[in-house]
């Protein structure tokens, strides 16, 4: 069993070179408004379709858990040396979990995010109010561009 994850995108071109170097894999199947991916690790049919949209719409954001901050580090130093900016958020309480995790953004703007859970926490205040969402005052950005 894998998951698979249908995203619109404004330019499939521009998208494609982003999920390349993300995922760190070539696409199976491009057209001129559609691209596939199958991803190994972690298993996933990600395809990409070229169609008009508001942007943003309803997603939140994307995200791929790994077991420890060591992975979330490499994740991240692949995805810097493949040229895609990064930001770092380490120890933060998010989603009711301690957690470390990397962002980076595509061409649309879908933010994904690769993180480790250290340890479930307790609800404190509206904590959900800015649940997932990178904080500029814990974050570092690991290229001067802005994400």
């Amino acid at each position: 069993m894998k998951t698979h994850l249908s995203i619109n995108v404004s330019n499939v071109e521009n998208s494609i070179d982003f999920y390349k170097k993300m995922f760190g894999v070539e696409p199976v199947k491009v057209r001129a408004d559609y691209a596939k991916f199958d991803v190994a690790n972690p298993p996933l049919n990600f395809t990409m379709n070229q169609v008009p949209f508001e942007r943003g719409g309803s997603l939140s954001h994307l995200g791929l858990q790994v077991e420890s901050t060591e992975e979330v580090l490499e994740m991240g130093k692949r995805w810097q040396e493949s040229g895609l900016i990064t930001l770092d958020e380490m120890k933060t309480d998010c989603c009711y979990a301690l957690q470390d995790k990397t962002w980076v953004q595509d061409p649309d703007g879908n933010r994904w995010e690769v993180f480790t859970v250290l340890e479930n926490t307790e609800p404190k205040g509206n904590a959900a109010s800015s649940c997932c969402s990178p904080r500029a005052e814990t974050v570092s950005i690991s290229r001067s561009t802005k994400l």
